[in-house]
């Protein structure tokens, strides 16, 4: 009797749902070096408010939930929300500073519109 094994075809990784950038990532890393305690990575996340329906959100995690969407770093671990992951898919995260503003970025193919301030947007 001949004995056969299958085994699953190796699976391809997938891309993260959102690139950051260099910058972003510097920020990330500058933002775990001065993490509270217990603190594991940083989180983005789109909650509801503003005037366009949603807001980017990045926050401090102090525990990993299964289903978020984990990026590895340079600096540190950064999550993404699960809840907020479809909104998200393909968007890039930067970090600019100029003379007047500091703050993350996002080029997001996904928004059909943002208000007039930028702190919110819709998809």
């Amino acid at each position: 009797m001949t004995e056969t094994t299958t085994t699953a075809p190796a699976r391809r990784p997938r891309p993260a749902a959102v690139i950051l950038t260099p910058a972003a990532e510097a920020r990330v890393a500058k933002l775990m070096g001065e993490a509270p305690d217990g603190a594991i990575g940083v989180k983005l996340s789109t909650p509801r408010r503003g005037c366009s329906g949603l807001a980017y959100s990045v926050d401090y995690v102090t525990a990993a939930d299964p289903l978020d969407e984990r990026i590895e770093t340079p600096g540190g671990l950064f999550f993404i929300d699960a809840a907020s992951v479809l909104y998200l898919i393909g968007s890039t995260m930067d970090w600019v500073e100029d003379d007047f503003t500091a703050g993350f970025v996002f080029q997001n193919p996904n928004a059909k519109g943002s208000c007039g301030c930028g702190e919110s947007f819709t998809v």
